[in-house]
């Protein structure tokens, strides 16, 4: 490729050929040495050079504490490589080429609607590691990239099926977009350190498939339920779960305010249990909990509550357990057992359970539901209190209360709305 002054003589793998055409979504996933940031960094670096006119190229991931956590020496390599040294100027914290380029580097996290705006006007942004990308930061993301023949890159390694990522670009592909699957067979300078390192590596680890052929993992690293939901996937227990309106529908729950409210709602057949609805939200009063739920055209069983159920709000003086009572709830409290009896009981009983393809949020939280790991001994602890333990928990609590679900009818209680307390 060369321009007036400038050669430049370079090689890619055949699946990167895309890179030098139009798209606005251009997405490169796959497994280890495949050889895509590199070629990436390549074609970013040489539009730089060859375009009469300058671009203004973002190099972005999701976090990013320093300028080390960037792309910044992946592309001052490449630099090297290209023989661009003379046409590129390395700085610190950005990269600026002779024409007016400039490569800048930033964490999509630490940005909010109103400081990404100075990235309106943007002609290339590369988003590295996107696989931990939130679905926040591409929702900020991506419409402030606007300026006309501007485009979007994006290259990952994938983990789960369910990160955004993964969903926004490779399930639910968007108009205009090249995406392309590249292993380490696609690239034809793979070294033999690293096929040595691949062949050990399909010979003793079990997550071959996903580090070196892309496939997603099953659950996170050291998931509490990996190998559970691994079966529920490989045995089809993920699916459409149909509500039956002779079997009567359990609401488990798990509370919080601050913290999500976790609300599974369940059906018990002959021996399986279907999970046909999940709702997960904060800041929100049982009131409106209750009145959705009863929007819904089911045939109620009981409602399942945890043991701070039972605990009066200190501001009303009322527990959850006697709002839902008279909201005209059959209340039952979740018997008590301790964690790790819990989580044991979920395992036992995960094989009988179904789940609706709707659910996939609490499906995300059992995925990713794992333990602490101490900073002094690297052992595994309690399980880890995060974003997607409020889920988990609520499976828990199904799990121990299965054997009391029951398909009978019950006498429905009085409604009463008015002078009911809130929480």
């Amino acid at each position: 490729m060369s321009n007036q002054t400038l050669q430049i003589e370079a090689e890619f793998p055949e699946k990167l050929s895309f890179l030098s055409e139009p798209y606005r979504y251009k997405v490169l996933y796959g497994g280890r040495g495949s050889g895509k940031s590199w070629g990436v960094a390549r074609e970013l670096l040489i539009q730089g050079a060859i375009r009469q006119q300058p671009l203004r190229i973002l190099c972005a991931r999701e976090v990013q504490r320093s300028i080390k956590q960037s792309v910044h020496q992946l592309l001052s390599d490449q630099i090297q490589s290209l023989n661009l040294g003379s046409f590129y100027e390395i700085l610190e914290n950005e990269i600026r080429g002779k024409n007016g380029t400039k490569f800048s580097f930033t964490g999509l996290a630490n940005n909010t609607v109103e400081s990404i705006k100075s990235f309106e006007g943007v002609d290339r942004v590369w988003v590295e590691e996107a696989q931990t990308v939130s679905k926040k930061s591409w929702d900020i993301l991506i419409p402030t990239i606007r300026k006309p023949g501007s485009e979007i890159w994006v290259s990952f390694n994938p983990d789960l099926d369910s990160d955004d990522t993964y969903k926004r670009f490779v399930i639910d592909t968007p108009d205009n977009a090249k995406v392309v699957k590249v292993n380490w067979s696609d690239n034809p300078w793979f070294p033999a350190v690293l096929n040595a390192e691949r062949i050990h590596s399909k010979q003793t680890s079990d997550d071959y498939d996903n580090i070196w052929e892309g496939e997603c993992k099953t659950a996170v690293d050291g998931a509490i339920y990996a190998n559970e939901i691994r079966d529920a996937q490989e045995n089809g227990r993920i699916t459409n779960v149909p509500y039956d309106p002779e079997l009567k529908v359990h609401v488990v729950m798990d509370l919080g305010w601050n913290d999500s409210m976790s609300v599974i709602l369940v059906q018990k057949g002959v021996s399986e249990l279907r999970v046909i609805k999940y709702i997960e939200d904060d800041h929100r009063t049982l009131d409106s909990y209750s009145a959705e739920l009863k929007n819904l055209p089911y045939n109620w069983g009981q409602m399942y509550l945890p043991h701070d159920g039972q605990t009066k709000d200190f501001k009303y003086g009322t527990s959850a357990e006697e709002i839902m009572r008279r909201h005209g709830w059959d209340v039952r409290i979740v018997p008590r057992l301790d964690v790790e009896s819990g989580i044991k009981l979920a395992r036992i009983n995960f094989h009988r359970v179904y789940f609706d393809k709707s659910t996939e949020r609490l499906i995300e939280c059992l995925k990713h539901y794992r333990r602490s790991i101490s900073a002094t001994t690297n052992e595994p602890g309690a399980p880890l209190h995060d974003e997607y333990s409020h889920g988990a928990d609520a499976f828990r609590y199904l799990a121990v209360s299965a054997d009391k679900f029951s398909n009978e009818s019950w006498q429905t209680q009085p409604i009463h709305y008015d002078n009911v307390g809130i929480v």
